[in-house]
């Protein structure tokens, strides 16, 4: 594979541009490996690592004259660095700049509401956004949250997040998940006595 690389990199240098593309797109798992690794797990939710990958793609794409390099390994390094520089970008982005203020204590609370539990999510965000899930986007409560999330069942999570976070009804659940309404009830339940666990 490296042997055919380098001939495609070759016509690539000489202005094939069928060649370039497809001498980019062989290195994107390449890239994307690497992004996984750089990006902050803090940005984990907010971003994914093929953004970061595909805004080093076009990059790479339109600057590619401006590559010197004779071999495949001068080509992945000079990528890598481009990655680089843009995986800096984003943290710079993401988090540098939601910290221009005085950090804000972030306090997670479940609590019981109409009968049955909720995530007190109104207490985790400011107000002037609409609704919640469009706060927790913006606001570092969800990367607390997230990561809370995280640490309880994939199936408990995801109830939790389509019924607290995109508002859906359990009927809307019960559709999408093909269980019955009892039962993502009681996934909400066991979910929500987990997340207690975790945050306790």
């Amino acid at each position: 594979m490296l042997f055919d690389s380098q001939q495609i990199l070759d016509q690539a240098k000489q202005g094939d541009e069928t060649a370039k593309g497809e001498l980019l797109n062989r290195f994107r798992p390449y890239l994307n490996v690497i992004a996984q690794r750089m990006l902050d797990e803090r940005l984990q939710g907010r971003m994914d690592a093929a953004d970061v990958v595909q805004t080093t793609y076009l990059e790479a794409s339109r600057d590619f004259l401006q590559f010197r390099g004779e071999s495949i390994e001068s080509l992945l390094s000079w990528l890598a660095n481009i990655l680089r520089n843009n995986v800096a970008t984003a943290h710079q982005e993401h988090l540098v700049a939601q910290k221009r203020s005085a950090r804000k204590e972030v306090v997670l609370r479940v609590a019981s509401e109409s009968g049955g539990s909720s995530l007190g999510i109104a207490d985790l965000v400011s107000s002037e956004s609409s609704t919640p899930s469009q706060r927790l986007m913006r606001d570092e409560a969800a990367v607390v949250l997230s990561a809370c999330l995280n640490k309880i069942p994939e199936t408990q999570r995801e109830a939790i997040r389509m019924r607290y976070l995109e508002g859906m009804s359990l009927k809307s659940i019960s559709d999408r998940t093909g269980k019955s309404e009892m039962a993502v009830a009681g996934l909400l339940k066991r979910g929500l006595r987990a997340l207690r666990e975790v945050m306790a």
